[in-house]
């Protein structure tokens, strides 16, 4: 805790904070030194508070100093050499396909100099930055842009790609055979499986389906997709089980379990989050051990010292504290929940049900900070996919390995791998589907303390509990009840409602009611959990009318929470296929529930939709193609919908280009009940549009914290000056439009 406490100081403080807090440390060391009596864990937690802290400053110091970084605040183009530390992440981007990839500046010249450097850097470059491989060295002019985080500056290349220099060392070439050979092995079997045996393996969960992605979530299963310890676990376990067959004794296991340990870091790739997961991981290893409980809490003191000495950034890291957080809880928690559960389950039974819910446990009130929800279902999820994870993640290396130098036998030996695979993502789709997968919980201070509180008592309780047969029975049924079975919403929705806005995160998701249960949906959010619990909430069965404003994966990514369960009838999409990533995905996912969309409802013509009447406003009906430069966002469908008296105008996220030529083509004196305001209340706009409306009620959907500063204030102010009331769904939550007896009301969740 003390060394956590010096990072996060040294990484949040300026200059003279920090220097305020080495003098204060320097003090409480000489008056822990001087005290009678003294005790040297008090000393010891000052001198490691001290190291941490200096270590982050001086790591900020090397980051924001340095030719590198005064470059970028001059914006010059530069000529760099750079060694490539991260493999190439493509990004579909509105103006074509981008890649981006960490490196470290070596070599850096311009502005008439030319300087030797250690810089690290994030290179935003074009497609043939692709074929760039993680340990090379390359060659490239650029333009520096000033940096965020753990960067010195954003390098924008201005050439097609780099030139090599030299090529990665043997053990990365190795490594990434290993890679390729993982894909290979599982190159037969469905897509899915297909993405998650590597993802399982390694980490690399490239070209995996966003809606499952966010069952995972759902689920608790999102440790799976990511490099974890449970992966340095189950690799170097079986290499030593496999040792010991060919004889291995002694100090040689030792040596084996640190070759496994290199070998898992080298697949994986030497970043920050791996390392953590390694050391995790061996710290997991040791617990298995004689002693190991008491040694692996030891350990895992020592380690988050080290790591954090090693990388003070980790200290704000969320992946670091889930880490740490799991692992206490398996160190201090599932040995007391497991040798209670022994008095009537057998141990194999008490192990597997207490380790993945005292992990569980542990980690709760940050998955709630981060989140905004409680899974219900994480435990049983864990526990079911429990036996899958091993044979998955072991007969995938193993086929990896093989399918280097015989491909048809390492896709021989990875079948059983994609089997349980296949198994897992069965689990999370079925788990995500569930009524009540998970519950809201707010991000709040006193909701999270709460929260703490309440995981703590539980921690407490659950070994008396667990003692009892009748007890742990009945109270497992009761929590399968209340996931099975969906619980009504008091007074949700309220009646009279024409019109709601999901609290979906950072994106839109508004459904527009037309009969009992059955609702026009324009948008899907960003992940499918999110809109299916708001549609469910209100009671939608059926979805006449879908409407998708553009392809951007915060308005299509949640096509599947809207899609399952549900009948839809007609189906609507932008006219441009931007991003083309996303529009593909979508298209696809529509043809495989037989649904073949339009663009637009009708030529522009009012159409009836049940109790609604909706209108297609833009892009025009004459085929008049939106500006290049707003790209997907101009092409954004924007429909007028009356219904029950209520006049609402959705605008998806139109800029200011598309709003002008807009204005120009509604009806004069235009005015609306509901206004979905554009792009989250970004800060352009055309006020004049937006005044002109004068509409009583702006929803504005939005996520909680996001980075963009939606909605901008200034925005805000225009439609309130206009007579609007604001609603915002990340302070509000679902917000619902009521209709009664011919006047205007508003309802918020929250």
């Amino acid at each position: 805790m003390a060394a956590w406490a010096g990072g996060l100081v040294g990484l949040r403080a300026t200059d003279a904070g920090v220097a305020a807090g080495i003098a204060l440390l320097a003090v409480l060391l000489v008056a822990s030194l001087r005290a009678p009596g003294a005790r040297p864990t008090r000393t010891a937690a000052v001198l490691v508070a001290a190291a941490v802290l200096v270590s982050a400053w001086a790591r900020a110091e090397q980051t924001g100093t340095g030719p590198v970084p005064e470059l970028a605040g001059e914006r010059a183009t530069v000529d760099v050499v750079l060694q490539v530390t991260s493999d190439p992440r493509p990004l579909a981007g509105a103006y074509g396909e981008q890649v981006v990839v960490r490196g470290t500046v070596r070599h850096v010249a311009g502005r008439g100099g030319a300087w030797q450097v250690r810089s690290p850097v994030v290179v935003l470059g074009g497609p043939g930055w692709r074929p760039v491989r993680l340990g090379s060295t390359v060659r490239t002019r650029g333009r520096l842009l000033p940096g965020d985080g753990d960067a010195s500056a954003l390098l924008r290349p201005t050439g097609a790609g780099p030139a090599l220099v030299e090529g990665p060392d043997a053990w990365w070439r190795g490594a990434a055979a290993v890679r390729a050979g993982l894909r290979t092995a599982v190159a037969t079997r469905p897509e899915d499986q297909r993405v998650l045996v590597p993802s399982l393996v390694v980490g690399d969960d490239a070209g995996l389906d966003p809606g499952l992605a966010a069952d995972f979530r759902t689920t608790g299963l999102t440790h799976l997709l990511a490099v974890s310890g449970t992966n340095l676990t189950l690799m170097v376990g079986f290499l030593l089980l496999a040792g010991r067959w060919l004889g291995v004794r002694g100090r040689g296991r030792y040596v084996v379990g640190v070759l496994g340990i290199v070998g898992f870091v080298l697949l994986a790739r030497t970043e920050p989050s791996v390392v953590r997961a390694a050391a995790m991981g061996s710290i997991a290893l040791l617990a298995f051990t004689s002693n190991g409980r008491d040694r692996g809490i030891r350990t895992l003191g020592a380690a988050v010292v080290a790591l954090l000495l090693w990388d003070p950034r980790l200290a704000v890291s969320v992946g670091f504290a889930l880490s740490v957080l799991a692992t206490a809880g398996i160190l201090l928690l599932a040995p007391q929940w497991r040798d209670a559960a022994r008095r009537w389950l057998p141990r194999g039974v008490a192990e597997a049900v207490a380790v993945p819910a005292a992990a569980q446990l542990a980690c709760t009130p940050v998955v709630a900070a981060i989140s905004g929800e409680v899974s219900l279902v994480a435990v049983l999820a864990n526990l079911l996919v429990a036996p899958a994870v091993a044979p998955a993640t072991v007969l995938g290396l193993v086929g990896g390995v093989c399918a280097v130098g015989w491909p048809a036998l390492g896709q021989l030996v990875a079948l059983p791998a994609g089997w349980a695979a296949g198994w897992i993502i069965a689990v999370a789709r079925w788990g995500a589907a569930l009524p009540t997968p998970a519950v809201d919980w707010g991000t709040g201070p006193w909701a999270l303390a709460g929260l703490t509180v309440l995981c703590g008592l539980l921690a407490v309780a659950a070994p008396r509990v667990l003692r009892r047969p009748v007890a742990t029975t009945l109270l497992c049924v009761a929590g399968l009840a209340v996931v099975v079975i969906r619980p009504p919403s008091p007074g949700w929705p309220a009646s009279g409602w024409v019109l709601a806005a999901c609290d979906v995160g950072q994106g839109d998701a508004l459904a527009v009611r037309v009969a009992p249960g059955a609702a026009i949906v324009v948008d899907a959010g960003p992940e499918p959990a999110a809109v299916d619990r708001c549609l469910s909430r209100l009671g939608v069965e059926e979805v006449p009318l879908l409407v998708l404003t553009h392809f951007h994966a915060d308005h299509v990514g949640g096509l599947d929470g809207v899609l399952g369960g549900r009948a839809v009838g007609e189906v609507r999409v932008s006219p441009l296929a931007d991003p083309a990533d996303g529009a593909r995905e979508v298209l696809g996912r529509l043809a495989r529930d037989g649904l073949v969309p339009g663009h637009g409802p009708g030529d522009g013509a009012p159409v009836r939709v049940g109790e609604a009447t909706v209108q297609q406003l833009w892009p025009p009906a004459d085929g008049a193609g939106p500006a290049a430069p707003g790209g997907a966002n101009d092409a954004s469908l924007v429909l007028l919908v009356e219904v029950r008296g209520v006049r609402a105008l959705l605008t998806g996220d139109v800029e200011p280009g598309a709003q002008g030529r807009l204005a120009r083509l509604l009806p004069p004196g235009l005015t609306v009940d509901v206004l979905k305001v554009p792009h989250h209340g970004s800060p352009h706009q055309d006020e004049r549009l937006l005044a002109s409306l004068r509409p009583r009620v702006a929803l504005v959907p939005v996520g909680a914290d996001n980075t963009y500063g939606h909605p901008a204030p200034a925005v805000v102010a225009l439609l309130e000056g206009v007579g609007a009331r604001v609603l915002r769904t990340d302070t509000s939550g679902d917000v619902l439009v009521l209709e009664r007896d011919g006047v205007l009301h508003t309802a918020a969740r929250r």
